[in-house]
């Protein structure tokens, strides 16, 4: 039998990683004996947590697939954010809560709603096919929403996810508060990480029309701590950015518990920051009150204003 190959996007976040699982769980429960789970890159901090305190392996590493390969996309729908020989394999599903951007010459299963978390759709999808959740898969479903919510305070969260973090909390048998907090923590700690892997953790390749851009995310407890590290995190920015062709590299050092990000913006399209939000950047930095959410509070206000 043909391998179906699950997987989320490259620099894995806890969703890309707990979705492939979870998927593959409902894939197999549903008949497909062939389904893996596979990841695009190395785990993160916060991952490695929730893996750790569940006792779960991490999912296969991959780059590639076979030519004409299953695949199932999760948590990820673009080209760019895909294994690398994506437009040779089949795809036969994608559960995804970001934008659609791909085209397919031939029809698939397509679930994409616009919720804070691809597990909250996995959650529905569970019990639309009468599979059961077991505490296991509860307890990975949780750990994801929590994490893209970041404790269901982002401005992405809705309300389907808020039932979902309150039912999936009972069936895994977790205060989702304490454990969700105790996880987000866990995620911020850099200091095993080099520049270049800081960098590369959840960097998305997003462009703004004609601005060609990356925009990474790091969440943090303390950013002053973080900034003591920004002369050697503009450098490795730099370097990207004459070595990607880009006109901005945008750095979010997101505050976990006040709700705020500091920005570092660089590259010849810096000034788009500045314009987008009415503010100025000093040093090539700015303090964005209120900014969590990279897919709702950066992506459009920026695509707006280029």
């Amino acid at each position: 039998m043909v391998k179906t190959y699950i997987f989320g996007h490259k620099s894995p976040d806890t969703d890309s990683i707990t979705s492939s699982l979870v998927m593959t769980n409902l894939e197999k429960v549903l008949g497909n004996e062939d389904a893996v789970a596979c990841r695009l890159g190395s785990l993160n901090k916060e991952t490695e947590y929730v893996l750790n305190y569940l006792d779960i392996e991490a999912p296969e590493l991959i780059e590639k697939v076979e030519d004409e390969a299953n695949v199932i996309l999760v948590d990820h729908n673009s080209p760019a954010e895909s294994v690398d020989n994506i437009e040779n394999a089949k795809i036969l599903k994608v559960v995804d809560h970001h934008k659609i951007a791909f085209e397919t010459s031939y029809p698939l299963f397509v679930r994409a709603e616009p919720v804070g978390c691809t597990e909250t759709i996995l959650f529905k999808l569970y019990k639309e096919n009468g599979v059961e959740v077991t505490k296991e898969i509860a307890s990975l479903m949780l750990s994801a929403i929590v994490s893209d919510t970041l404790l269901l305070k982002s401005p992405t969260t809705t309300e389907d996810d808020i039932k979902a973090v309150k039912e999936l909390a009972e069936i895994a048998e977790i205060d989702y508060e304490t454990y969700g907090l105790d996880m987000l923590k866990a995620g911020t700690d850099l200091s095993s990480f080099s520049i270049e892997e800081i960098l590369d953790l959840d960097a998305k390749q997003i462009d703004f029309k004609d601005v060609k851009s990356i925009v990474n995310q790091v969440n943090t407890a303390s950013i002053p701590e973080v900034m003591e590290m920004k002369a050697d995190l503009e450098a490795g920015m730099t370097k990207i950015i004459e070595e990607q062709g880009l006109d901005l590299f945008m750095l979010l050092i997101t505050d976990i518990v006040n709700s705020n990000s500091q920005v570092i913006a660089l590259g010849k399209d810096a000034a788009l920051v500045e314009k987008a939000y009415n503010v100025k950047l000093e040093d090539n930095t700015v303090l964005l009150e209120g900014v969590v959410s990279r897919k709702k509070q950066v992506v459009p206000i920026m695509t707006e204003s280029a």
